[in-house]
């Protein structure tokens, strides 16, 4: 169908159709842009899924139409300054994997109009809506947008507006793309110095924020807010203490983060932007040097330190609760992992995936599958592999392992054989069976779960870039 944009009409006509059946509006856009339906909508505007009928492939894109209802004056002069500001700063940002590309800005038929890549995938919010995130996670979301930022910064952009629904995970990789540049602010040393507009969401915006004085510690600030509310699944007003001026969102998690972490998010929260990380390479540099070393050191196989066979289930028990969105019973798993039974614990946590996706007469997963593998089940398992190895197995650990070789959202042959060998997963330059694992104290960190191998490596890939 085509979407007539047409603010007093939005009549949805037939494919490849011109002209608006209904109102006789032109319905492409610069003769290229064809509205399909509309997305979203707010008080300066609306968001249309598209397609660009220019190439051959015709690429589906996002068009935002600057549309103000019922806005005093001012605010509406203000709200089309931004409005042209999100391309201003698309522009001048460049190309980022993690940023929507500008394709276009301009006017037609009396209305301001934004062209931009279309991100197909879910955002923090709506991924928080199956589940808090787990610790590794938070600290795979900061490995992840920690580096975008960093490009925004060193092209001196301040975002203004970094929260979940901002932040879409791109279904094709599973990638963080950082989107919204709407309230995106130049940081030049004359911009830093003028008290500038309020924009950001309750919430997340940094207190100098409020006062109009963004710098880049503002966003470092935001960062840390949708960090812990999406580890606590508790609205970011009600984590902050007002009487007595702190945060208090530790006391919603029924298990505390490490140390580390805490203190990190700590320091991104503080009142007062200078007792904060000034920017987003300070905060990776931290990441990096104080937080994810302590979970997992690279060594070679001679090197190893014996993995535990076995602890108390009850351990295992208190600590990880048995959650799954599907009504999967994780129970024997935990005990399988609990006495060292590692090869066993594989085998199940093979048959455990392929119940949760409905796999179960295939034998074997798909890319789509683990796309869409619930975030509860797979946090399940991994903490469960996890904790029983004492941090030396589970998906977590593979993919920390995987970017400390330098592994990307990217697939890369080279690096994923070297990951292959580090893990033990190859052996004279080539893949090893499943039946030849090691499936006792010496195996490598990393070595395992692979679940019985009912995924291929390729997909395996996909579900590490989950964390």
């Amino acid at each position: 169908m085509t979407q007539c944009l047409n603010p007093d009409c939005l009549h949805q006509n037939r494919p490849r159709t011109k002209f608006c059946e209904r109102c006789g509006s032109l319905l492409l856009l610069g003769d290229r842009y064809r509205a399909l339906e509309i997305i979203g909508q707010g008080g300066f505007g609306r968001t249309f899924k598209a397609c660009d009928e220019y190439k051959p492939s015709q690429p589906l894109c996002v068009i935002k139409q600057f549309l103000p209802q019922g806005q005093e004056t001012a605010n509406e002069q203000k709200a089309a300054e931004l409005f042209e500001q999100e391309a201003v700063r698309l522009e001048s940002l460049g190309k980022h994997d993690q940023i929507p590309e500008l394709f276009a800005y301009f006017s037609q038929q009396g209305q301001q109009y934004l062209v931009q890549e279309f991100i197909d995938g879910k955002n923090l919010q709506q991924e928080l809506e199956q589940g808090a995130f787990a610790e590794d996670q938070i600290e795979q979301l900061l490995t992840d947008l920690l580096p975008v930022l960093q490009f925004c910064q060193e092209r001196q952009v301040i975002h203004r507006d970094i929260k979940p629904e901002n932040i879409i995970r791109r279904k094709s990789d599973l990638a963080l793309v950082l989107v919204d540049f709407g309230a995106a602010k130049l940081a030049t040393q004359s911009a830093l110095t003028r008290k500038g507009t309020i924009v950001g969401s309750a919430g997340y915006i940094a207190p100098e924020q409020l006062l109009g004085k963004a710098t880049f510690a503002s966003d470092i600030y935001s960062l840390a807010v949708t960090c812990i509310h999406l580890m606590t699944g508790v609205d970011p007003v009600d984590l902050f203490d007002a009487d007595r001026g702190k945060w208090v969102w530790q006391q919603y998690l029924s298990e505390k983060p490490s140390k580390q972490l805490r203190q990190l998010l700590n320091k991104m929260l503080q009142p007062s932007a200078k007792r904060r990380h000034q920017s987003a390479k300070e905060v990776l540099m931290t990441l990096n040097l104080l937080v994810l070393p302590g979970k997992i050191t690279p060594v070679t196989p001679n090197q190893v330190p014996p993995v535990s066979t076995k602890i108390e289930v009850s351990q295992l028990a208190s600590n990880i609760p048995l959650e799954s969105a599907r009504g999967i019973d994780y129970s024997r798993l935990r005990d399988l992992l609990a006495a060292g039974q590692w090869q066993e614990a594989d085998i199940e946590t093979g048959d455990k995936m392929l119940e949760v996706t409905g796999r179960t007469a295939q034998g074997w997963l798909g890319i789509e599958d683990i796309e869409n593998f619930p975030w509860k089940d797979l946090r399940t398992i991994d903490r469960l592999w996890v904790k029983a190895s004492s941090d030396r197995f589970g998906f977590s650990v593979q993919s920390r392992i995987y970017k400390q070789l330098g592994g990307t959202i990217t697939f890369h042959s080279e690096t994923w054989k070297a990951f292959g060998e580090m893990v033990g997963w190859r052996k004279g330059g080539q893949w090893i069976r499943w039946s030849d694992l090691t499936f006792d104290s010496t195996a490598p960190p990393a070595h395992l779960p692979l679940g019985g191998w009912v995924w291929e490596f390729g997909c395996g890939f996909v579900m590490w870039k989950k964390w």
